[in-house]
């Protein structure tokens, strides 16, 4: 059953059929994770292979010393053909996702992902497979999940609108109230 899609942002289907998962190279976590959620099935973005053939964008693609850029080299790297062609397919994917979940431990790029996907009014959530220092924000997203059945469940079951405002959820271990966030 295909899921529908939404007519405008912040309204979505019960159950996300296009998960994007923000992650990290480095994050050996994150085959594992694409692999459960196709097996749940689910239709997965795998930044690391986007189509068959295709192994994903990497700066060694760019240029072999990419590690030991300058700011200014950086900013002029964005532009080379193949870091554009990089971006519009993890774009493009993005913005056909239903829902993103990020898995820790990842860098800037996921997180920019993660927010730019919560700000459409996307479903949103965080995996934390292991010990990660604790962050306020992810209060932003529907959920914090601390394995994959429990990321599968919370991407079944609810729709952003058993989701208040983005605030936290029961599914935030614990609840939270406002007296503890004040600063």
């Amino acid at each position: 059953m295909a899921a529908e899609k939404p007519s405008s942002p912040g309204e979505y289907m019960a159950t996300p059929e296009n998960i994007y998962v923000a992650s990290s190279w480095r994050n050996a976590f994150q085959p594992w994770v694409v692999a459960e959620l196709r097996t749940a099935g689910f239709t997965v973005y795998d930044f690391r292979n986007p189509r068959p053939g295709d192994f994903g964008f990497s700066w060694a693609q760019v240029d072999s010393a990419w590690q030991s850029w300058s700011p200014r080299e950086w900013r002029d790297a964005l532009q080379h053909p193949i870091a554009q062609a990089g971006f519009k397919s993890d774009m493009d994917a993005l913005r056909a996702a239903d829902a993103v979940l990020l898995v820790l431990p990842c860098g800037r790029a996921a997180h920019l992902e993660l927010g730019w996907a919560a700000g459409a009014g996307k479903r949103t959530g965080i995996l934390a497979l292991e010990p990660t220092d604790p962050d306020l924000m992810v209060l932003i997203c529907d959920f914090l999940a601390l394995s994959i059945p429990e990321a599968i469940e919370e991407l079944r079951s609810r729709s952003r609108e058993q989701t208040p405002s983005r605030s936290p959820s029961s599914s935030m271990t614990g609840g939270a109230t406002g007296e503890q966030h004040e600063r």
